[in-house]
């Protein structure tokens, strides 16, 4: 294999430069000309090819977001869309592909798979929800600025006796505010996987400003049934009830911006490294994440249309350490 292309699909995750990086110059290193697609499948389709070596990603690998830029494709989910895809690459020589991004994203490289394309994905998302790796691209990055709002938001929810509610992305996995609510040190977390009654929610703040607490932190992921604008407006009713001034604050893309952490570096540049590895060696149709610590290729029929489940034993642990 001579020639390959890599992409960025979906919504950007801190440290998708990292993989960039590491495809283009392990790629190099294997003797390969590569190529960057502008905008995703969307450029994909367009035959936006831009020639790449190893200078042209040097000082990338601090960047959020990504260099090669992200956009949705309806045009794509046809087939008349992949088709149109499929002749662009072959048009311009490329013997392979590395996509890097979420489920959505995956679907799509599994398609071009389908249709006998070379394509490796890289688990890059930072809900965390793709099946075939324990730890996706962005997810450590998404989960220190979540948890730096918990910290903050501590410190005036004590100065007025207030009560939080923070929404954090993650789609309808739970993953991110679960895990920022354990190392915030939250009082409830509400997740898409788990029912909840908002009355019971109102029960466990009401007790810590009974029990003196000068603030209380409720970590909602957006994709629950009460997110968090639900759960003020049900709370408007119970005011008295739970003694705190109750505050929304919803991070959003906050999330996926700023610089990627050492773990999502790190971790781009190993899956990026072992994506180019798998095409080497004529190993396609697969998913490259980070399973057991180490690398893992994960067949994408594997992977598309399931969403990860979350682990309910840390869930227990944030209901007692509450």
């Amino acid at each position: 294999m001579k020639r390959i292309a890599v992409l960025t699909s979906g919504g950007d995750a801190p440290g998708m430069n990292a993989a960039i990086r590491a495809v283009v110059r392990t790629g190099t290193q294997k003797g390969m000309e590569v190529f960057g697609v502008s905008l995703g499948y969307s450029g994909l389709i367009d035959g936006k090819f831009i020639p790449m070596g190893p200078r042209d990603v040097g000082g990338i690998i601090q960047k959020g977001g990504t260099i090669l830029g992200s956009a949705r494709c309806e045009e794509f989910k046809t087939e008349a869309g992949r088709m149109k895809a499929l002749r662009a690459l072959n048009g311009n020589g490329i013997e392979g592909l590395v996509v890097i991004g979420g489920n959505g994203s995956q679907t799509g490289s599994y398609a071009l798979s389908e249709m006998g394309f070379p394509v490796v994905g890289v688990a890059s998302t930072i809900d965390n929800d793709l099946v075939g790796s324990d730890i996706t691209i962005g997810v450590d990055t998404a989960l220190n600025i979540a948890l730096e709002a918990i910290d903050r938001l501590k410190v005036t929810g004590s100065s007025h006796q207030r009560a939080f509610l923070l929404e954090v992305m993650g789609r309808k996995c739970g993953y991110l505010a679960l895990m920022a609510a354990i190392a915030g040190g939250a009082e409830t977390v509400i997740l898409p996987e788990v029912d909840v009654d908002p009355h019971e929610i109102v029960e466990i703040l009401a007790n810590a400003y009974e029990r003196g607490k000068s603030h209380a932190i409720v970590v909602v992921a957006e994709g629950a049934k009460y997110n968090a604008t639900k759960l003020a407006e049900f709370f408007e009713e119970h005011n008295e009830e739970i003694g705190f001034a109750l505050r929304v604050t919803i991070l959003g893309h906050v999330q996926r911006g700023g610089s990627p952490s050492a773990q999502d570096r790190i971790l781009g540049s190993r899956l990026g490294a072992g994506a180019v590895d798998c095409l080497a060696k004529g190993e396609y149709g697969v998913l490259v994440g980070w399973v057991s610590n180490a690398l893992k290729a994960t067949p994408l029929k594997d992977v598309v249309g399931k969403t990860k489940p979350i682990d309910m034993e840390l869930f227990e642990l944030a209901r007692i350490l509450d």
